[in-house]
């Protein structure tokens, strides 16, 4: 029997695409939609002439092709070579710049080079031990001046939890204020009676 891909793995994230085909609807995480984190987010947003921006984890697009329609020089990224083939498709006449890319090693050329950073429910998605590396990969991009959106489910410090999804911890998120990042707000809402929370989160450099 063939072995399944490690939970959270490149691996996983492209077999699932791969098995979808044209089913876009079998994506779990798939909206077909804008996220209305992103779009609540924006109506407050004052963008710039000029302003660059980043998605990462784009999946579909939709995030992506938001930010470009309001006018950011986007760029979107996605581990999986499928999710961008399927980008590429729903939207052949983007102007948005999709790229195949692995949130620990991003390009050195992308090193606090963008205004805006879109971050949804991408670290939720990583194995735990991993998100540090991921979150300082991901902050690290941010330009001075910049914000940062970060949505996800966030745990209680040392509850376990099985994934994926596996929910996100303080400690975690506290990486990110260690690339030099300022967070300037944090909303949230419980999940149940356990302590997880649904948070949208802004960071600022």
């Amino acid at each position: 029997m063939p072995t399944q891909p490690d939970p959270g793995s490149a691996e996983m994230f492209e077999s699932i695409y791969v098995r979808a085909g044209d089913d876009l609807d079998a994506i779990p995480w798939a909206r077909l939609a804008p996220s209305p984190a992103l779009l609540a987010w924006l109506e407050d947003l004052a963008i710039r002439a000029g302003a660059s921006a980043l998605v990462v984890g784009c999946g579909l697009g939709d995030d992506a092709e938001e930010l470009s329609r309001r006018g950011l020089a986007t760029t979107a990224f996605d581990v999986s070579p499928t999710a961008i083939e399927r980008c590429r498709e729903r939207f052949p006449d983007t102007a948005v710049e999709y790229l195949v890319a692995d949130v620990f090693e991003l390009p050195h050329s992308w090193t606090r080079a963008y205004d805006v950073i879109v971050e949804i429910r991408t670290l939720q998605s990583l194995p735990p031990g991993t998100r540090q590396q991921a979150a300082r990969s991901i902050g690290e991009t941010l330009a001075p001046g910049g914000q940062m959106l970060v949505v996800a489910y966030v745990r209680p410090d040392g509850r376990r939890v099985a994934g994926p999804p596996w929910p996100v911890t303080e400690v975690e998120l506290a990486t990110f204020e260690q690339t030099g990042l300022r967070r300037e707000r944090f909303d949230d809402e419980p999940l149940g009676a356990d302590g997880d929370r649904t948070a949208t989160i802004v960071y600022t450099r």
